[in-house]
């Protein structure tokens, strides 16, 4: 039996009120809050964090990443290579991009769950729009990640029943190459649209599954058309899901997966599930929980996750980030470009954040060293993967300076449980709040993007609860 074996998601630290949007452009906003992703997070990153915390829940290597986003941080470069490398992968492991569309999340699901082998599917959206516009204030920032295998791989928590779909070529959401933005046709025309491929999916997802829809015990409907979601809604009842707009935002490309995964966050088992997706036609799957969903321990759940955001963020500073409004920088100089060469020669280090452990003496070096700096033992190194080991503040420094898309700059010394001392850069923290002893955790993010190039590397942030 083939199905899901485990899951991981985040959900970014930063929340937006969306009052704060009215205050500031008189038009917009509403009520509750979106997900925001930090201004050294993109899809990429998020989608790193997602599978390492599905990595982390079932301790499983994955042979195949598929990779879905509508809004990649590279073009014409394979972005499913850098969360290959960041979860320290062996090289054969088969990493690629579906990308595009928020329907890109199905072809990663159903790729994923086609493939032989374990196989990990790996869904990522940063969402953004014209100021004052619906899908500024409805959407949000979220990765989730989806881990197929057979039983022989690990315990499957949910299977498969039933999968249909239904492909329409119709006006509903586009944007341009190059357009920071997208164009929405008229709602009614979607709505209309959309329902008939729905009905139509799900009636045929129900025949292949042998259920009805009174047998479903919760219903999960994703999809970046508000009004055909809320008009299929009327089939679930009080058995929908809730679709966390409210309190995250609707994260596109990730928000069916990051739905699941919250439905699974709380399933029995012997639950039946029926996901709809509407993006570009309807997607429509059935799945059962099996028993081994009660012994399934996520590494943080949706909800923990969303409890534990900070609404400090304030409207301009979201406009920043998201490259709507162009600041004065700080007066150091720019950033020089990565280069590729030594980039790619360093790989474990700037990627995985492996460093080295000198077999004699057990000293840990980061970066990795080829001589000890204990015995002074040349050549008797070991990897050592230093990006999932908590650690502690020794000292730090709050920098006004430094180059910053959101100064101030917090600089760490941290020193890691069972050994290994590094300066970092702090994320997703109050400067004010910061204190020697307190501990982090090592996350992916990127430092700064010059002439098109991203420099990703590892930061610390509070370790979470």
């Amino acid at each position: 039996m083939r199905g899901i074996i485990g899951y991981g998601t985040y959900v970014p630290y930063y929340r937006l009120d969306r009052s704060k949007i009215t205050a500031v452009m008189g038009a917009g906003g509403g009520r509750g809050h979106r997900a925001v992703a930090s201004y050294d997070e993109d899809t990429t990153t998020m989608g790193v964090e997602a599978a390492r915390s599905a990595l982390d829940a079932t301790g499983i290597t994955p042979l195949s990443i598929w990779f879905a986003t509508a809004n990649p941080a590279y073009l014409d470069k394979t972005n499913a290579t850098a969360i290959q490398a960041a979860l320290d992968l062996p090289q054969e492991t088969w990493a690629v991009d579906a990308g595009g569309a928020a329907r890109s999340a199905e072809a990663a699901i159903r790729g994923a769950m086609g493939t032989s082998g374990i196989s990990m599917a790996v869904a990522s959206d940063l969402r953004t729009g014209n100021p004052t516009s619906n899908d500024e204030s409805g959407g949000g920032d979220a990765a989730a990640a989806l881990l197929f295998g057979d039983d022989e791989d690990a315990p499957v928590i949910a299977q498969a029943l039933g999968v249909a779909a239904s492909t329409g070529e119709f006006l509903d959401r586009y944007r341009l190459p190059g357009e920071s933005a997208s164009r929405i046709w008229e709602e009614r025309f979607g709505e209309q649209a959309y329902l008939t491929l729905a009905n139509d999916a799900i009636e045929r997802a129900t025949k292949n599954a042998n259920v009805g829809l009174e047998d479903i015990d919760k219903v999960i409907i994703a999809g970046l058309h508000a009004r055909a979601v809320r008009g299929l809604a009327k089939i679930a009842g009080d058995k929908l899901v809730d679709d966390l707009t409210s309190r995250i935002g609707n994260s596109g490309t990730a928000q069916l997966p990051l739905l699941l995964a919250s439905a699974l966050d709380q399933a029995a088992p012997g639950e039946t599930i029926l996901c709809v997706h509407l993006a570009d036609g309807a997607y429509a799957a059935v799945l059962q929980t099996t028993p081994a969903i009660a012994d399934y321990s996520p590494a943080a759940t949706v909800e923990s996750q969303i409890e534990n955001g900070s609404d400090s963020i304030d409207y301009n500073l979201y406009l920043t980030w998201r490259g709507f409004l162009d600041r004065e920088p700080p007066r150091r100089p720019d950033p020089d470009r990565p280069g590729a060469p030594p980039a790619f020669r360093s790989e474990d280090w700037k990627y995985a954040f492996v460093g080295s452990r000198d077999r004699s003496s057990g000293a840990i070096h980061l970066p990795p060293m080829r001589v000890s700096m204990d015995g002074g033992a040349v050549d008797d190194m070991e990897r050592v993967r230093m990006a999932d080991v908590p650690a502690t503040i020794a000292t730090f420094t709050v920098d006004y300076l430094a180059f910053s898309l959101s100064p101030p700059t917090v600089a760490v010394v941290i020193d890691f449980d069972g050994g290994g001392r590094f300066q970092a850069e702090m994320t997703d923290v109050d400067p004010d709040e910061v204190k020697i002893g307190d501990r982090v955790q090592m996350t992916f993010r990127r430092l700064f993007t010059a002439d098109g190039i991203h420099n990703y590397f590892w930061k610390a942030r509070p370790l979470s609860e």
